[in-house]
């Protein structure tokens, strides 16, 4: 039985790209003004984080106060023919604009060189769908950070989060030998999930990501007392799923892994 951890497996956008995950909360509030001239917020819009694009606009019209909002001004619930056209405007603005928010989360470079000293594997897995993923691929690379392996939301007809599916891709892939020496990093609740799903021990993101919502530059200049209010925001959010781990960014995670391998040696499991 394998006692040290043999990947890592890494969310995309507010893990290790995309400081406070904007690219795509700010284009779900734009597609829904584009379509219908129907106002969401930007914590509207962060909601339901990690989930496939489309079940996340699908998820935004359910939030009581959006779901009261659309009855109010249209007379009916949102139907999935609404999801669809959203969804239409939202997929072309995101392949268009992802580029721009692929710079890498501080410490990304560094924790990705000690990772490959160690010989762990580097997986991937997003609630992107593909054709967004071929874009911030290639942007991503040419700011230092290349996965071994990558999939999309919709790459996998069982589904995406929060499902196993993706994560548990990752595993054949690479072909890792025992899930619980695997690692699931993400800075959303869907994301946790699904590591708990495939079996991995879990790892959430307090500051970098959707739950915070600072943007890079508000991370570095915040005082401790702005940082802790930001990070019980973040811990309230993650509450009901359990991640093993809570660090601020992805540049906290070598101590985290020394530890798991520690866990590891001494038999325990996710």
């Amino acid at each position: 039985m394998n006692t040290q951890v043999e990947a890592v497996i890494f969310d995309w956008a507010g893990t290790v790209v995309d400081f406070g995950s904007f690219a795509p909360t700010t284009i779900f509030v734009e597609a829904f003004k584009r379509e219908y001239n129907f106002d969401i917020s930007l914590a509207e819009a962060r909601v339901p984080m990690g989930l496939g694009k489309w079940d996340h606009i699908k998820a935004v019209g359910e939030l009581p106060d959006v779901a009261a909002r659309w009855e109010s001004r249209f007379g009916r619930a949102m139907i999935r023919e609404d999801i669809d056209t959203i969804y239409q405007t939202f997929m072309p603005l995101q392949v268009a604009k992802v580029a721009e928010h692929a710079d890498l989360i501080p410490g990304t470079t560094e924790v990705v060189a000690r990772l490959r000293e160690q010989g762990i594997k580097l997986g991937s897995c997003s609630g992107y769908p593909r054709i967004v993923m071929n874009e911030l691929l290639p942007a991503a690379a040419e700011k230092g950070f290349a996965p071994d392996y990558v999939v999309a939301t919709d790459d996998l007809a069982a589904g995406g989060r929060p499902g196993p599916f993706m994560a548990l891709q990752n595993v054949i892939a690479l072909g890792v030998s025992n899930v619980a020496a695997c690692v699931k990093i993400d800075d959303s609740v869907p994301g946790i999930e699904e590591g708990h799903n495939a079996g991995m021990w879990t790892v959430a993101l307090l500051l970098s990501g959707n739950e915070a919502g600072l943007t890079e530059q508000e991370y570095l200049s915040a005082s401790e007392h702005e940082l802790a209010v930001a990070r019980e925001k973040a811990r309230k959010a993650f509450n009901g799923c359990n991640a093993h781990y809570q660090i601020d960014t992805v540049a906290d995670l070598p101590d985290v892994i020394a530890d798991i391998n520690r866990r590891l040696a001494e038999g325990e499991r996710p």
